[in-house]
């Protein structure tokens, strides 16, 4: 069985990987497989194979645009299955996400299920009910006290997904003048 190819465009999130990252080795497979604490910005993008030097460049210009931006991971929140800080302010995401997508319209965010994806970063994604409650009420005991993160985006990262295995290919620096502080 060949296990599926993709790629993902996600601002990594460096100043959250010590403190999510024990609960997303147990319970976020991403993690598992190479993806560091990120919040996504268009998920699934194109094919490996159809990641062109044409196509590095066009992202390469819609994110020198983008000003770096400062925000802050302070509410840990849930959908069915998922646990999740919440960015605040979450207006640069979306603004991103919409930007992707409307520049590469054949690629919806999530496939096109979520009508308006809300920015989020992953901590785990229980298997059951117990466990969602059970890893939310651990989430808090442990991340609740070390709330808010301060974070700074500055680039968007391309991750390859090959052999069951995400890797970053391409960092693309943001380089608009930098906004003011969250």
């Amino acid at each position: 069985m060949s296990l599926p190819e993709e790629s993902a465009l996600v601002v990594v999130v460096s100043e959250a990987e010590s403190l999510v990252g024990s609960f997303r080795a147990h319970f976020d497979r991403a993690a598992a497989r190479g993806l560091p604490a990120h919040i996504t910005l268009l998920y699934p993008f194109r094919h490996p194979d159809r990641i062109s030097q044409n196509l590095i460049a066009e992202l390469d210009r819609c994110f020198q645009e983008t000003a770096p931006f400062s925000f802050r991971l302070s509410g840990i929140c849930g959908f069915p299955g998922v646990v999740y800080l919440a960015p605040e302010p979450a207006e640069p995401f979306d603004g991103l996400t919409r930007r992707l997508a409307a520049q590469y319209p054949d690629m919806p965010p999530y496939g096109g299920v979520f009508s308006h994806p809300v920015p989020h970063l992953t901590v785990a994604h229980p298997s059951e009910q117990a466990d969602l409650i059970a890893v939310t009420d651990s989430v808090l005991a442990q991340l609740g006290g070390e709330l808010p993160i301060r974070c700074t985006a500055t680039c968007a990262t391309l991750f390859l997904k090959r052999g069951g295995r995400w890797s970053g290919l391409r960092d693309f620096p943001f380089g608009g003048p930098r906004e003011s502080a969250a």
